[in-house]
């Protein structure tokens, strides 16, 4: 599976005037949205709900929804996300994949602990719930694990990357089989999610970090972009009991490969 790099367009006259007026609204939407953001999102508000959703689910959709527009990103979705204690398992592009999926759906991500340093998207992720793993510590992964069980059998959705990190974006990688073992665990269904940027996926290796490219870097780099699509395709659930982690694994990375595909 192959997908073509955009292509930057040569002296492109247009990103300066696009840093000026994104980062005047980026401004504005952190001096302005964030506080009250915040203020929608704690245990006091987790109770209540707007046409069936909680007030801090609804407020994290609203937020990231904004941050994207911000980006020059219109946000797509494609088939329904579930209900529920549901694992959503996705391809990883870039650290903007967060901020696109909870604009579909609130979710709490397992990522890895170096996310929670970067500047504001660390604080903001934990803020949303985010579980964080320390990659090579098995007592780390074992706390995940209980983690994401809890959350699963609250009827709380749980996000992961199934590859491990983001990739170049020009091809999925093998996904995990153990990050799996939770929704066998409760009885969760899994359900595959595929993220795509541009116009038929052209953008996937534009988006994805380049080679030694820091978070600082490809934030600001995105920001100056000019404005495409981000569509998030909610693809047909597999049931727990379905083969087993590996097998589930391989399955729902077929399907996200089928999407990005199409």
């Amino acid at each position: 599976m192959e997908w073509s790099e955009l292509t930057p367009v040569a002296n492109d006259v247009w990103r300066p005037l696009r840093y000026l007026l994104r980062g005047t609204l980026l401004l504005l939407h952190l001096l302005i949205g964030l506080p009250i953001a915040l203020l929608l999102i704690n245990p006091l508000t987790a109770g209540l709900r707007l046409r069936g959703e909680r007030i801090d689910d609804r407020t994290i959709r609203a937020w990231s929804t904004g941050l994207l527009r911000i980006f020059g990103l219109r946000p797509r979705q494609i088939g329904r996300p579930l209900p529920g204690g549901v694992l959503m398992v996705a391809n990883h592009v870039s650290w903007i994949d967060i901020t696109l999926l909870h604009s579909q759906r609130a979710v709490g991500f397992v990522a890895k602990a170096e996310i929670s340093r970067w500047p504001l998207i660390g604080w903001l992720a934990r803020r949303a719930g985010t579980i964080y793993h320390h990659r090579g510590s098995n007592a780390s992964l074992l706390g995940v694990q209980q983690q994401m069980q809890q959350r699963l059998l609250a009827g709380r959705a749980v996000g992961v990357f199934p590859e491990g990190g983001t990739g170049n974006g020009s091809s999925l990688r093998v996904f995990h089989a153990r990050i799996f073992q939770a929704a066998i665990e409760t009885g969760a269904p899994v359900q595959p999610v595929a993220l795509r940027f541009g116009k038929n996926g052209c953008a996937q290796a534009h988006v994805a970090f380049a080679p030694d490219e820091s978070f600082l870097g490809n934030f600001f780099r995105l920001l100056g972009d000019p404005a495409r699509a981000a569509e998030v395709h909610f693809l047909e659930p597999l049931p727990p009991q379905e083969g087993g982690r590996r097998a589930m694994a391989e399955l729902a990375r077929t399907r996200i490969i089928e999407a990005l595909d199409t």
